[in-house]
């Protein structure tokens, strides 16, 4: 399982727009991954509120959401995602990191199931959550 989490690990860190967003690694290992986004003016979707733009939350959904894949214990290799579905609850507050938490909840052998939710420091008022399904590709 480590050699998974640090393969894991390297591939996200290996992204261009996982660079270019500032995401951060946080946690990763037994199905489940935690990344964060600090906030950057760069990311701004909209100019008069300060708040994130909703594609870059996307984003970091989707990485982190791979990431639960390839830290699964039955996952044998890298994944892609297949299907994404995305509910934005609210903006994020303007100025504070958003971090994304996915769980790998089941596994077949050609497809996992991921939850993830994404919250700023409003951790009782989710920004999004989302629900998506990821190829299970054999090896790295």
């Amino acid at each position: 399982m480590a050699d998974k989490t640090k393969l894991a690990r390297q591939f996200i860190e290996a992204i261009p727009h996982a660079k270019e967003l500032g995401l951060v690694l946080q946690d990763i290992g037994d199905g489940m991954a935690r990344i964060s986004m600090p906030y950057d003016e760069k990311l701004i979707g909209d100019p008069k509120t300060g708040v994130i733009h909703g594609g870059a939350v996307s984003a970091l959904m989707d990485t982190c959401c791979g990431a639960a894949v390839m830290s699964h214990p039955s996952a044998p290799g890298g994944t892609a995602t297949i299907d994404l579905r995305i509910d934005y609850m609210r903006a994020a507050t303007p100025g504070q990191t958003i971090t994304t938490k996915a769980t790998c909840h089941h596994i077949t052998r050609s497809v996992a199931f991921v939850r993830a939710v994404a919250m700023d420091d409003d951790t009782d008022r989710p920004v999004a959550t989302a629900a998506g399904a990821f190829t299970v590709e054999q090896g790295f």
